[in-house]
């Protein structure tokens, strides 16, 4: 065995005890949404603590840098396989590296304090209130570009947390292709004289009776039961605790619209899948994590939405609604029920916007963040500017702070960068359906039948099984042939929305 596979083995050997530690974090944070009594709020925070702590010296001890370091330069003696892990996890080690312990800390001050001014100025619907501390979370931002260092915009440096590798440069031709598709086709749509009854999906809806039917969907999916739990939170969610072996998800239940729990476990299930499908004998290095945020929300937009809201979908659903609430569907079609659920309208809140409007919101946060980190916009103007853009791309306009720039909590985390993985999962999503279609026959037959095993594999071994091998950009052009594009995302909306609205484009 060769010295630089010694190494290899030592260094793989210390990644999974790191690795380790994160499960227990991660089972920590799992625990404390869902199983966790109100008073062990404290020790736990202390006890998250402590072991954040500890990954974080063991990740960024010099001997591990000096281990990947070594290997990275005779990568040429290490499989594919094993050059890749190394590439990506002394990638992660020199991000690490590079802020500095006080600007670490004062983040982390800063984000808890400002979260506790959001909450309130949201309550009163008051951004000044917040604005003093969003500028202090812009300085730091600022601060922490600088320090990770970039070559072209600032805001790379921040997109790089969660879409690794990609650049204002690659994204912004994207966002501006959809921006101008996109606006047109919610204008032609919400203008649209055709009238949608979505009544039907109200009424009384029992818990327990939900929670089996999505249990139900959950398993014809393709989760495995001996690898995941399904439980409930205020905030559902995916956690892999240990993927691919213990995967957890979690969902929210509303005993009026049966269809919101309908949508939590399509999307969370979504996730699962992705995290069950990681390769197994990559446990605890950067093989067996997804590649970027935007290809593992594409996962659970592609299973929610393009899946959960298409017609043949319905034909699959009706019979499990009618069987867990007898009488409450009896006289509902499937086409009924798909209307229903793809009625679009312009929202000022972004979690509550259809298939449709929701990128436009995002597009909104995107060019906001981007002007705020360069200075071109100040935090005093936000309010203005933000119910200036949303009727510029909406048509509407925020009655309050709380329901305009207030909104959201991610300015307050800190996650600037955050947004735009949302938009990017949509497309990415739309662009591996429309291969995914040429490769699978007769999908439609398949769905409505509840055949969801093709699907389930074709993701497994097209994007799943690959982790961090490749970017996500080199991803989606070696799955489809083609680079990313907005297009395949728009003609998917034209298609579907052009049919239910009437709408010749």
């Amino acid at each position: 065995m060769s010295n630089s596979k010694k190494l290899f083995r030592r260094c793989r050997a210390q990644m999974k005890d790191i690795s380790s530690l994160a499960c227990v974090g991660g089972l920590l944070a799992w625990d404390q949404e869902t199983m966790m009594p109100p008073r062990a709020s404290p020790a736990r925070a202390e006890q998250s603590g402590v072991i954040a702590g500890v990954i974080h010296e063991k990740f960024i001890d010099p001997a591990m840098g000096a281990m990947l370091a070594e290997l990275d330069a005779h990568a040429d003696d290490l499989s594919s396989s094993e050059a890749a892990i190394v590439r990506e996890r002394l990638r992660d080690y020199r991000k690490a590296t590079t802020l500095p312990l006080d600007l670490v800390r004062d983040m982390a001050r800063v984000a808890s304090l400002a979260q506790d001014a959001w909450i309130k100025a949201r309550a009163k619907s008051d951004f000044a209130m917040f604005a003093p501390w969003l500028e202090k979370t812009v300085a730091l931002k600022r601060r922490q570009a600088k320090a990770y260092g970039y070559r072209g915009h600032p805001y790379d440096a921040l997109l790089d947390d969660y879409e690794p590798y990609m650049t204002v440069a690659e994204l912004d031709p994207v966002i501006d292709e959809l921006t101008q598709g996109l606006v047109p086709i919610a204008h032609a749509i919400t203008s649209s004289s055709a009238n949608i009854d979505a009544r039907l999906l109200h009424g009384h809806f029992p818990e327990a009776q939900q929670e089996l039917m999505c249990r139900a969907i959950a398993a014809r999916m393709g989760l495995d039961p001996q690898a995941s739990r399904m439980d409930r939170s205020a905030h559902p969610f995916c956690a892999g605790i240990s993927s691919p072996t213990d995967v957890r998800i979690t969902i929210r239940f509303d005993e009026h619209e049966v269809t919101k729990a309908v949508s939590n476990v399509m999307h969370e299930g979504g996730h699962a899948l992705y995290e069950q499908g990681l390769p197994e004998r990559f446990v605890g290095t950067p093989l067996a994590e997804s590649i970027s945020l935007g290809i593992h929300e594409s996962q659970s937009r592609l299973w929610e939405n393009v899946i959960g809201l298409s017609l043949p979908f319905m034909t699959f659903l009706l019979p499990l609604l009618r069987t867990h609430f007898p009488g409450s569907f009896k006289k509902v079609s499937a086409s009924q029920l798909y209307r229903a659920l793809n009625r679009v309208g312009a929202k000022p809140i972004r979690i509550e916007s259809d298939e449709v409007t929701y990128n436009l919101h995002i597009v909104l946060r995107y060019e906001i963040e981007k002007a705020l980190l360069t200075g071109d916009l100040k935090v005093k103007e936000l309010p203005h500017v933000w119910n200036d853009m949303m009727k510029k791309l909406l048509g509407i306009r925020p009655k309050d702070d709380a329901h305009g720039v207030l909104q959201d909590t991610h300015w307050a985390s800190g996650l600037f960068g955050y947004f735009p993985t949302y938009s990017l999962g949509n497309l990415y999503a739309a662009q591996f359906w429309n291969t995914l279609t040429k490769d699978i026959p007769h999908i439609d037959a398949k769905m409505a039948r509840g055949e969801f095993a093709p699907i389930r594999a074709w993701l497994g071994e097209h994007i799943h099984r690959h982790g961090r091998r490749y970017t996500a950009l080199e991803l989606i052009k070696r799955v489809t042939g083609t680079p990313l594009h907005a297009y395949h995302f728009l003609n998917y909306l034209k298609e579907k929305y052009g049919e239910i609205y009437k709408i010749r484009w």
